[in-house]
């Protein structure tokens, strides 16, 4: 499906409002989501995993967004208001903020449909002819219009986005079941047994967490479940399956319009995967490619010098090989090799860094080992610090994750996180 197909998609996109729902807290990321929201978590070197939905809409021709903020939203509020903020007004663009403030009860959102319901007015102020629904805490590239497109011909009340995984990896998501002309019979979260797709015994269709509604249709979904004591008010365990077999829902399945194949998606929900998703991008040819000028991935641009390397001494030189490193960062006699340094970060003399995720304004001392690790915003590593060598002496003092990757934040080491 290409736009050429459809040539009315930025029609759509112009009469489109997109909801990206970025409350949630992320827990499956410990102590990496103690001070911010999981969409606010940092990604690939200069990004936070919100600038991936946003980017999309943007790339999309969807100029109409609200994201609707609950858990530690302070650092995420920010970067929306320094990175997101600069739209036309007078051209009917924005990216607002919709924080929850319980504006039709004394409740805090208490589920994906209800922080949407709790917003009704102002979604209602807009007059959208389509609400697109979107996850705030997923790594991808998408067209949204063509998801849109793909509604309107299937003349759907609801669409859902969905990507095509390993039955034994469908575990760990809600499992659509459709029969061949992609019409939802049956919704699972996170089933034992996954049902498989059509046309293959070994693969099931997943719920990538985003929906395209007509506007009209969620209006009466969000009333109606909003007085049902028995809801959750969750798209998801609650919505999806009370009109299936009512309601024309309809999937979508996400795939790369030119050669077919199954395009980048990730969940980072975990540590692990975390981890996994950001060395990724070390690769000669990475899945995620973020140095394309056609789709590119916006963000807040801190303005920093460019990184440095320093010192050229035998045991002593300033390099980084088959890494990623961002501005302001200096490396001052050490060695990074496949790691990926955010900005501002400073490696010390002597120092080697290898197979590691290092959050802005990190401190490395001199003759530090750090080995398969992630180190949050703002820690100073004393002088001869080793991490990653001895998990067991690790899991002492840090977080050491099922594949061995050891979590360093500013209170495990006895200092003042940075203010997420």
């Amino acid at each position: 499906m290409t736009s050429e197909q459809y040539p009315n998609v930025t029609r759509l996109t112009r009469d489109t409002l997109a909801l990206v729902l970025a409350g949630g807290r992320g827990s499956r990321l410990y102590e990496l989501t103690q001070w911010r929201a999981k969409p606010a978590v940092f990604f690939g070197g200069k990004f936070r995993i919100i600038d991936f939905p946003l980017s999309n809409c943007v790339n999309s021709g969807i100029r109409h967004i609200s994201v609707l903020t609950q858990y530690k939203a302070h650092s995420l509020i920010r970067h929306l208001v320094r990175g997101w903020s600069p739209f036309q007004s007078e051209l009917g663009e924005f990216v607002e903020v919709m924080p929850a403030s319980q504006r039709t009860s004394d409740r805090w959102y208490t589920g994906t449909a209800d922080a949407i319901y709790q917003n009704l007015d102002i979604i209602k102020s807009l007059k959208p002819k389509y609400v697109l629904v979107l996850s705030g805490d997923h790594v991808y590239k998408m067209d949204y219009g063509m998801m849109l497109a793909y509604h309107v011909e299937k003349q759907a009340s609801m669409t859902v986005a969905c990507v095509d995984v390993p039955r034994e990896d469908a575990r760990e998501f809600g499992v659509m079941t459709v029969d061949d002309e992609f019409r939802v019979r049956r919704f699972d979260e996170k089933p034992a047994d996954p049902e498989p797709m059509p046309g293959s015994e070994d693969r099931a269709l997943v719920s990538m967490g985003n929906y395209v509604f007509d506007t009209e249709f969620l209006y009466q979904l969000l009333d109606k479940d909003a007085v049902d004591p028995l809801s959750g008010h969750d798209f998801g365990r609650d919505i999806i399956p009370s009109i299936i077999g009512k309601e024309a829902v309809f999937a979508y399945g996400f795939r790369d319009p030119l050669t077919g194949n199954q395009p980048y998606w990730r969940d980072v929900g975990t540590l692990d995967a975390f981890y996994e998703a950001n060395m990724g991008l070390l690769d000669f040819t990475p899945e995620l490619n973020l140095y394309d000028q056609v789709w590119p991935i916006l963000t807040y641009q801190r303005q920093l010098p460019s990184a440095k390397f320093i010192f050229q001494d035998p045991g002593r030189e300033g390099k980084a090989v088959d890494s990623i490193v961002s501005g302001g960062c200096i490396i001052s006699g050490a060695l990074v090799r496949h790691s990926l340094l955010f900005s501002r970060v400073r490696v010390h003399s002597y120092s080697e860094v290898t197979d590691s995720v290092i959050f802005p304004e990190v401190n490395i001392g001199r003759n530090c080992r750090i080995h398969r690790a992630i180190i949050d915003r703002g820690c100073e590593l004393p002088e001869g610090t080793v991490i990653g060598e001895d998990l067991a002496a690790d899991l002492k003092n840090f977080r050491v994750t099922p594949q061995g990757v050891v979590l360093v934040t500013p209170d495990m080491l006895g200092q003042k996180a940075h203010g997420e």
